[in-house]
């Protein structure tokens, strides 16, 4: 029988745990991602006197404590991922509270994963491969600019080939991975955001996906962009979880999402890889069906090659990232690693930086960088095992179990 999470009651470790997210929420925007729990406790935590910091760490030290010593009746899954969730929270308490953390440290008390700089070595062998990939001759950060931006889409033909993307996604990914009756997306169009995409997950099976159109959206990048907000990714991934652990196995843990926790390696990892879970290997002319139609660009031949050339240049954001936070480094230092290595004009790499630099998203780059490469391992071409990740809680270390 399925429960209504929104008017569910809970305690023990798991109402003590959306009470601490809930609390520290109100110290960070945008740390409550998404939540859909019982909202006799929103409105309580709303209510309430805003709890200090040093309060919010020791609560969060004493739930990390007690899920140790055994408190709660929770299996040993469920009990190890509420522990790695509860010391996320801890290390973003902590950091809040405004004890010296250590960027490494950081991530890896949030995220589960500790980052280090990819040398320079291997994006230099991504450049030659991305040499060989591109047409033309000259520099190859003009040559791959002027690539990308023969590719761009007006506004009109993003509309268009959102809804068209979204359509076909939405009908493979239920074939393939199953999606809960009443489910639904609605896209909108936004701006001055730090972000390129965002999915707002609403509960009741519902999410907005924001687009965000500072730069302009090329269509070399618009399927990813789908997929992983949308169908498999995010929204799939709430919908999955809302059904099958929140409403039929009562696991009210997940009625909230929240940044600074290693569930977020695993979404952005999962969302990351949902194209090509999706649509295995050589996508590139189901996706040229779908979009040159509408008169949108879409050379398949050499996106093939550029994506797989490119993808290590996505790592460059941690290597900048890693220059601000970690080496010392200066903003005009981290530009110049993304726009040296990562290829980027300098307008889209200081627009990266925003990300970079926002409280709420510093550390959070990871789990981008890190989580692809460990959902992809585990995953190994497994359907089943992309729609494990889907629906069921997994930890970081589990990736590599």
């Amino acid at each position: 029988m399925a429960i209504d999470p929104r008017s569910a009651s809970v305690d023990g470790p798991v109402g003590r745990y959306l009470e601490l997210g809930l609390r520290l929420g109100r110290h960070l925007d945008g740390l409550v991602d998404a939540y859909y729990g019982p909202r006799s406790l929103a409105e309580r935590i709303d209510d309430e006197e805003r709890r200090p910091l040093p309060a919010l760490v020791a609560d969060a030290r004493s739930l990390v404590a007690d899920l140790d010593a055994g408190d709660g009746d929770l299996d040993v899954p469920r009990r190890r991922w509420l522990r790695a969730q509860a010391a996320g929270l801890h290390a973003s308490a902590r950091k809040l509270a405004g004890e010296q953390l250590s960027y490494l440290d950081e991530v890896e008390q949030c995220y589960g994963v500790r980052p280090a700089l990819v040398d320079h070595d291997v994006l230099a062998a991504a450049h030659r491969r991305l040499d060989e990939a591109l047409p033309g001759d000259g520099a190859l950060a003009v040559r791959y600019d002027a690539w990308r931006t023969s590719h761009l889409m007006t506004r009109e033909q993003l509309t268009a080939a959102v809804h068209a993307l979204a359509e076909a996604f939405r009908e493979r990914t239920a074939e393939a991975f199953g999606l809960p009756d009443g489910e639904h997306v609605e896209f909108e169009l936004v701006a001055n955001e730090p972000w390129s995409g965002f999915n707002y997950y609403d509960g009741d099976l519902r999410s907005r996906v924001a687009i965000n159109t500072d730069l302009p959206v090329s269509s070399t990048a618009i399927g990813h962009l789908i997929a992983h907000e949308a169908y498999p990714g995010h929204h799939t991934e709430h919908c999955r979880k809302e059904v099958g652990l929140v409403r039929r196995r009562e696991q009210l843990e997940e009625s909230i999402f929240l940044v600074g926790t290693p569930q977020c390696l695993l979404a952005e990892g999962l969302a990351d890889l949902a194209l090509e879970a999706l649509l295995g290997p050589g996508h590139e002319p189901l996706l040229a069906e779908l979009l040159v139609p509408l008169g949108i660009r879409y050379d398949t031949e050499v996106v093939a090659a550029v994506a797989a050339a490119g993808e290590a240049l996505a790592s460059v954001r941690g290597n900048a990232a890693l220059i601000l936070h970690d080496r010392g480094g200066s903003e005009d230092d981290a530009i110049a690693e993304l726009v040296r290595w990562g290829l980027q004009p300098r307008e889209r790499a200081a627009k990266s930086l925003a990300f970079l630099t926002h409280p709420t998203w510093r550390a959070y780059i990871f789990c981008y960088v890190e989580g692809l490469p460990r959902c992809r391992r585990f995953v190994d071409g497994r359907p089943e095992r992309f729609e494990h990740l889907l629906a069921e809680q997994v930890t970081p270390a589990e990736l590599a179990a």
